[in-house]
């Protein structure tokens, strides 16, 4: 029988209905014991890493979460972690970086009703990820959730409401599971060794650009932070008006690592179609996300700055393909 860890976060599965509205209040050990049939695929042991709404939770708490499972991962088969559904695919993507090629799975999972109100999604959620971690063909980090398996580097959060919370972006889901059988339509093995990751540089930002926004704002970002995720229009590119290039230009110039994306969700960036982006291309050391999420993105952009501050050496580790995170560069 497998030996799986379950680490519980808090969010939505963990709440319970307080004076102020939903908040997480139930311990992992608590949720595990009221689903029985889990004792009966595996043998679970439970820690609890944090206990809050996902909203919450930073990138500090990424590490909080990797730290548990590499100080675990030898003893344990697989590991199942509970979140908040609300930041969860940016915590995907952040451990997709920070537990590099495991080949043991890493599932994350939660609940759009928390588990102890009628019509919960929470139990099948919770089913569904221990089957797929009691399953020796599994690997890698992946979300868990309405039975479909999405790999770290390519969910988001599409529905606020909808049990069907998660996609896959620009990518296939990997498996879906339905009563207890899992079908498969990926299964890439991990062909280098586990790698573990304890640093990063949470000061990263993301600007989602706005028709008529000021200059200003983009220069704040860029003082503040060291790297920084541009979210621009279509397929890529800076507006025209105000002196956007000269703030890029700017930050460049300062060390700062700038990465252009789109704020649309699926089919990626080309910042060589039209001239507002293929200039900024041809004239500024900038990055391209293509098809990344800006969840990956961002999350990448930190592991990377928690490596090197040299622009080629930014640049190699950006355009490398990590868990499936970017296929077009």
């Amino acid at each position: 029988m497998k030996k799986i860890l379950a680490i519980g976060t808090g969010g939505t599965i963990a709440s319970l209905e307080t004076a102020d509205g939903l908040s997480p209040q139930l311990l992992g050990e608590e949720l595990i014991k009221h689903i029985p049939e889990i004792g009966n695929m595996c043998e679970v042991e439970c820690i609890q890493v944090i206990n809050m709404d996902s909203t919450n939770i930073r990138p500090g708490h990424w590490l909080k979460i990797s730290e548990a499972i590499q100080e675990k991962y030898n003893e344990y088969d697989g590991f199942i972690i509970t979140h908040g559904t609300d930041t969860m695919a940016y915590t995907a993507a952040g451990i997709s970086y920070l537990i590099q090629n495991s080949v043991k799975p890493i599932a994350i999972t939660g609940a759009q009703i928390p588990l102890m109100e009628q019509g919960s999604d929470a139990r099948r959620n919770l089913i569904d990820a221990f089957t797929y971690v009691c399953d020796s063909e599994s690997h890698g980090i992946s979300i868990i959730f309405n039975g479909s398996v999405i790999i770290g580097t390519r969910a988001r959060k599409n529905f606020s409401k909808s049990f069907a919370a998660f996609g896959s972006i620009n990518y296939p889901e990997v498996a879906h599971i339905q009563g207890g059988r899992i079908v498969r339509f990926i299964n890439d093995k991990p062909k280098e060794e586990t790698k573990f990751y304890d640093f990063i540089n949470p000061n990263v930002g993301i600007l989602k650009l706005v028709p008529g926004m000021r200059n200003d704002v983009m220069k704040y970002f860029i003082d503040h932070y060291d790297g920084l995720v541009v979210e621009s229009f279509g397929v890529g590119g800076l507006p025209e008006y105000s002196d956007f290039y000269e703030q890029i230009k700017r930050a460049v110039k300062n060390g700062k690592l700038i990465v252009m994306t789109t704020q649309v969700p699926n089919e990626g960036s080309d910042l060589s179609i039209y001239r507002v982006g293929n200039i900024l291309k041809k004239q500024f050391n900038v990055l391209e996300a293509h098809d990344m999420t800006s969840e990956a993105a961002f999350a990448k952009v930190m592991w990377i700055l928690g490596q090197t501050s040299d622009f080629e050496k930014a640049e190699e580790l950006f355009y490398t393909n990590i868990a499936n995170d970017i296929l077009f560069k």
